[in-house]
């Protein structure tokens, strides 16, 4: 029987579930900020986003439980680009990402 690693040890999540994550966390912070994205501007800002979960993965993991810490880590890593690729106001997506992912 192979090794298996107790229940209570997180894993690293698959790359399908880190780009359902992703996503789903652009279209909240979308739906926050009222605001009309182009399709095709949200699908590439999605694969910034999971590019940049995947080039920090192991931290991210490491720090799971903690949202406000990864909150903090999108506003500098991810969400400058991201503005600028959607035409938006830094700040109001920062904003409305923090509700969206931390709940405030």
């Amino acid at each position: 029987m192979p090794f298996q690693a107790p229940k209570h040890q997180s894993h690293l999540p698959t790359p399908r579930k880190i780009r359902r994550s992703c996503s789903k966390e652009l279209y909240r912070t979308i739906k926050r900020m009222n605001v009309y994205i182009p399709e095709d501007k949200i699908a590439a800002g999605e694969e910034l986003y999971y590019k940049k979960v995947i080039g920090n993965l192991l931290w991210i993991a490491d720090n799971m439980q903690n949202r406000k810490v990864l909150a903090d880590w999108w506003d500098e890593a991810v969400s400058e680009e991201l503005a600028a690729l959607w035409e938006v106001d830094p700040g109001k997506l920062q904003r409305a990402f923090r509700a969206a992912f931390c709940g405030s």
